[in-house]
């Protein structure tokens, strides 16, 4: 190898040095590497940057906006209720994931199917006070085991696919159901890994735990189950109104009963009034509802439209203030203020009465739904000691839902059908989620997990440096000619290693285009059929397990379950020897080498 080459590697084994030990986040890594790329020549500008106009990644950056469109219309809160329920542990959740999640990716692109279900379980696991670092790296991995189960599950395969066609040494490419004679039990002993062992492995942050507010001030607030919401005929325990960290409810107001302590098989009506103590987090949750809003004050806006134009505000009652002493029911706020009283908080009390019945005191914290410029008008205001908006709130729009829905409908028919490229139709779903106002435009550019997106277009860079610098090549004819002695099978089964190991440092997609010539070189070399040797280069470049910079449903859930390099090693390590026997051991019983 010459100096290029070395430096290469040397950069790259510096940069996975620096993951590892989180010297770095990911995407100043991959962009640091590529800059030193180009000031030595390796690769040239086009080259250092094709990832960032490659489609692959900017289908990705839509797809971040149609999933935030959806989570904005309340689509991803339904969806998540009926996906997970009540489902109250890690392993039923896992359960369900795997049913859902491995027969989509095996027809779909698995990238939605995550960006789609990583809110889902991040909400599931705030509610329950569970680390997401438990699940989210399961759900990439149930992903990643789907896709090999069918031609269309990944992209790799149909590169490998398109490849075979393009050499001329195959009759035809891959087969749509070529794979899954070995994909599929290839996916099962992967679930079962997850499910026996895997789960076991996984870290939990607890730093992740208590950014979810587990110390928070408590408010009492008053929720009315209006006709037709969800909650009406389901008992409390079903609806999930059990599960909620944070949440306790206390009563039940229905008509001229009062039912104390309320049991988890206690069915829900139209008409309720349920009085729960809870931090503003899991209020909001509640407030997300369809027909299910706070009762403390009738002026409390539930149309979605004029919804959008309020805001969640907390204010401290000050010794000065005309409210105290007066109950929340006859303290006029609605008048005073122009704002609606939502929930109220004080001290380190659980207030045990209905909100409406609280005598306001000096101190109390109140939760409020106000016009936008209540904290300009009311911050200096003698009548309050503090006045601060809710971070992170913002009202769903459920009018938009259907809209929501029928998009994505027309996003799967148009990646499944093939009538436009997939990158256009993300980006025709995603304009059209904006323009139909399911998301702003605000609410777009923030839904895009930027350093993913950097991190991923910045990788495509590397794998170009690899390339060009002649040090996978060097790599690969080093390692053919160790395992000549070995025969075809020795020789596959030392290509899928390296494979595996080398979609580990670069891409799924990038490692594929390498590792080919290589493949098929290898298979004339000692006269076996070189389509089990497809098989095996399929495999092992769309499965990264140990890395989250192989695959990009690793990167997406890199960030938000809180993990560190090591800890796909240690989850993905073991994986990648029990599949690698598995998928040996078919190609031997399918295949003659």
């Amino acid at each position: 190898m010459g100096f290029e080459a070395w430096l290469t590697l040397a950069v790259i084994v510096l940069g996975l040095v620096a993951l590892v030990r989180d010297v770095a986040p990911p995407d100043a890594v991959f962009v640091g590497s590529v800059v030193v790329f180009l000031l030595f020549g390796i690769i040239d500008p086009a080259e250092a940057f094709s990832g960032f106009s490659n489609p692959g990644v900017l289908t990705v950056g839509a797809l971040f906006i149609v999933a935030g469109g959806l989570q904005s219309t309340g689509v991803l809160e339904w969806l998540g209720h009926r996906l997970l329920g009540a489902v109250n542990s890690e392993k039923g959740v896992l359960g369900r994931l795997a049913v859902m999640v491995v027969p989509l990716s095996a027809f779909l692109n698995n990238t939605p199917i995550v960006v789609m279900l990583i809110p889902i379980v991040v909400d599931w696991c705030r509610k329950r006070g569970i680390s997401p670092s438990k699940l989210l790296m399961p759900l990439s991995h149930l992903a990643i085991l789907g896709g090999v189960c069918t031609l269309i599950g990944t992209s790799t395969n149909l590169i490998v696919h398109g490849k075979m066609i393009e050499s001329g040494k195959f009759d035809g490419g891959l087969g749509m159901f070529e794979l899954s004679k070995i994909g599929i039990p290839f996916a099962v002993v992967g679930i079962l890994y997850l499910f026996l062992v895997g789960r076991r492995l996984l870290p939990e942050r607890k730093e992740l735990i208590e950014q979810f507010g587990e110390a928070k001030r408590e408010y009492v607030v008053e929720m009315l189950v209006q006709p037709g919401c969800r909650l009406a005929g389901q008992p409390v325990e079903a609806a999930g109104l059990r599960s909620l960290t944070g949440l306790f409810l206390i009563e039940i107001d229905r008509q001229d009963q009062i039912i104390t302590p309320v049991g988890p098989t206690e069915v829900i009506q139209a008409g309720d009034r349920l009085v729960f103590t809870g931090v503003v987090d899991t209020i909001v949750d509640l407030e997300k509802i369809p027909g299910f809003v706070p009762a403390a004050d009738s002026a409390y806006e539930v149309d979605p439209e004029l919804r959008r134009a309020r805001r969640l505000t907390e204010a401290v009652i000050s010794p000065t203030s005309p409210l105290i002493g007066k109950t929340v029911r006859d303290s006029n706020f609605r008048s005073l203020y122009d704002a609606a009283i939502v929930a109220v908080h004080r001290g380190g009390v659980r207030l045990p009465t209905k909100i409406g019945d609280i005598r306001l005191r000096s101190g109390d914290t109140l939760l409020l739904q106000t016009g936008p410029d209540f904290i300009r008008l009311y911050r200096n205001h003698p009548d309050f000691y503090l006045v601060s908006e809710v971070e992170g709130f913002l009202p769903l729009r459920h009018d938009r839902a259907p809209i929501a829905i029928a998009l994505f409908a027309a996003l799967i028919i148009l990646m499944t059908t093939g009538l436009v490229e997939i990158v256009v139709a993300a980006f025709l779903i995603g304009g059209l989620m904006v323009a139909t106002r399911c998301l702003g435009a605000d609410g777009a550019r923030r839904t895009v997990h930027w350093q993913v997106l950097v991190t991923i277009a910045a990788a495509f860079g590397v794998a170009n440096a690899l390339d060009r610098s002649g040090a996978a090549g060097a790599i690969a004819g080093l390692l053919v000619d160790l395992v000549g002695g070995m025969g075809a099978f020795g020789a596959l089964t030392a290509l899928y290693v390296m494979t595996s190991l080398l979609t580990a440092m670069v891409t799924n997609n990038a490692a594929a285009v390498l590792m080919f010539p290589i493949f098929l070189q290898t298979a004339l070399l000692f006269g076996a059929d070189p389509r089990p040797f497809m098989i095996g280069l399929a495999l092992a470049a769309s499965t990264s397990f140990m890395s989250p910079i192989g695959y990009q449903t690793n990167m997406m859930v890199y960030g938000p379950g809180g993990y560190r390099f090591a800890d796909f090693v240690r989850v993905g390590l073991p994986l990648h020897l029990i599949l690698l026997v598995v998928v040996m051991g078919l190609i031997g019983v399918f295949y003659t080498l």
